[in-house]
């Protein structure tokens, strides 16, 4: 008997984003102060957070952020200024997060994407560089060994990103051939390349420590760099030396420096609520978001609000096979892991901006000449674009954190990496918030014209009509700046079921 399989065209799955294409709206007239970013398109598994990673790429602040996700349609709303606190005013700037947006629901990225002039280092991954990933114990001086080994094997580091918390250590490089474009493909030099650092790694470790050093050929599609910082950073289960703030005498609300992250349940709706409040900072929504993805939990409905200093989200979450969180110990690995990606882009010490003239083992160069300046790197992110070599080290002194720098030591360190460097004050001080007022060449959005029109809206698809931006507002249950607080877990769902209804209905 002859038997027939199915045929399933495969782009079957994609008919219902065809037939309702996403809707995205920049609007620019409603709010004096910031710009809203409307998306309304149809959902698909990890869309919020590629969403989020958009704006979070090109160095946009989100201050607040209304999301609902119930059945098979994604409606978010995003406040968004620029790293100075104002809306955005660059067209071009506004018409590639539109494009990007629209570009996240489709199989392949659009053609019409221009090649992305804005700040953020790494909105695309390289994909043609070998990257070498490394977790380990932290130690004075790693990366610049780490480099040395690589500069041995003739091989040249063109993109890096580092994290540290508390003793343990992630890092990505992309390498290529010293003197030569594109990867390196020799199977037998990955093999001796990967071996030696595997040799360093564990020479400097003590027995029994965790480490990995993994090579991972260029592909198209590959991970976001942070994101992978925070998988491997998962993988090696640092969030187990997090702890939850102890609730004593010394916490005094939002004085406290601790973050907060509580869990709880919703069992008419079916969902488990997570609470976090904490100082807020830049990235953060993309942080939890990531995490709560990576952990296999979906979003459902959040609402997210800056006011001043401090940060509150709540999300109202189920696992992926459509359960709730009932343990005590699963709720305390996501109370820890959400900590652990609130802590690892938390730096103290010294920012040093360098812009130098790429060439072959400089960021060797760079980590050695500040080693030997007593200075220990807690974070790195370097990226090369064109001719230039441009990025951040935050460093310490060998024996403690440093606030305050030699002028000597930076004129060693700029004379050997033949290039300008910036120091910023990077560290923890929350009630300064070093990084709203730091300085900048040119203007984060890309366009200094003061004379550029603001008040304009960039819409794709259908239009939205004030009914539903007054359903947006509601969502808020406040629309007074000096409420802070967010509304409760009833109200909020009446809000959201509300502006469902409404947005459906038009």
């Amino acid at each position: 008997m002859e038997v027939f399989d199915y045929f399933i065209d495969p782009d079957y799955d994609r008919l219902f984003e065809r037939i309702y294409p996403a809707s995205v709206c920049i609007d620019n007239e409603t709010y004096d102060d910031c710009t809203l970013v409307k998306v309304d398109s149809a959902n698909k598994n990890g869309i919020l957070l590629e969403m989020v990673q958009v704006l979070a790429d090109l160095d946009l602040v989100i201050t607040k952020s209304y999301i609902s996700t119930d059945g098979g349609w994604i409606m978010d709303l995003f406040h968004v200024t620029d790293q100075k606190g104002n809306k955005l005013k660059d067209q071009s700037l506004m018409l590639y997060i539109q494009q990007t947006l629209c570009a996240t629901r489709r199989a392949t990225p659009s053609k019409e994407i221009p090649a992305c002039e804005f700040p953020s280092r790494h909105l695309h991954m390289p994909s043609d560089h070998t990257a070498i990933e490394v977790t380990t114990t932290d130690q004075p001086g790693l990366l610049s060994k780490i480099t040395a080994v690589l500069a041995d094997q003739a091989c040249d580091v063109a993109d890096v990103a580092m994290w540290t918390h508390h003793t343990r250590l992630a890092c990505i490089l992309y390498i290529k051939d010293n003197g030569r474009v594109g990867p390196i493909t020799d199977p037998a030099r990955l093999a001796r390349i990967e071996e030696e650092l595997e040799n360093f790694v564990e020479a400097n470790d003590k027995e029994g420590e965790r480490r990995s050093v993994r090579l991972a050929m260029p592909v198209p599609g590959r991970t976001h760099t942070e994101r992978r910082l925070h998988q491997l950073m998962y993988a090696d289960k640092d969030y187990k030396m997090c702890c939850r703030c102890c609730g004593g005498s010394d916490c005094d609300g939002n004085e406290c420096a601790a973050a907060h992250v509580s869990i709880g349940s919703w069992e008419e709706k079916g969902y488990t609520v997570v609470n976090i409040e904490c100082w807020d900072r830049p990235k953060l929504l993309f942080d939890a978001v990531c995490t709560l993805t990576d952990m296999q939990y979906v979003v459902f409905h959040a609402s997210i609000h800056s006011e001043g200093s401090t940060a509150k989200q709540e999300y109202f979450i189920r696992r992926k096979d459509g359960g709730t969180l009932n343990s005590d110990e699963e709720k305390e690995k996501l109370v820890q892991c959400l900590l652990a990606s609130i802590e690892r882009r938390v730096v103290h010490g010294l920012r040093l901006d360098v812009n130098a003239d790429d060439r072959p083992n400089l960021l060797w160069d760079m980590t050695r000449t500040l080693c030997e300046n007593g200075l220990t790197i807690t974070r790195a992110d370097l990226t090369t674009r064109g001719k230039k070599a441009i990025g951040s080290f935050y460093v310490e002194g060998t024996s403690g954190p440093c606030h305050e720098v030699n002028l000597d030591t930076i004129e060693m360190v700029r004379k050997g990496i033949s290039g300008s460097v910036h120091v910023v004050n990077g560290s923890d001080n929350r009630r300064n918030w070093p990084w709203r007022t730091a300085s900048y060449e040119g203007s984060c959005d890309g366009n200094d014209n003061d004379n550029t029109n603001t008040n304009t809206k960039v819409c794709n698809g259908n239009d939205y009509n004030n009914d539903v931006d007054d359903v947006r507002t509601t969502i808020t249950g406040n629309n007074d700046e000096n409420e802070t607080k967010l509304p409760p877990v009833e109200h909020l769902w009446a809000d959201i079921e509300k502006f469902c209804q409404d947005v459906w209905a038009h």
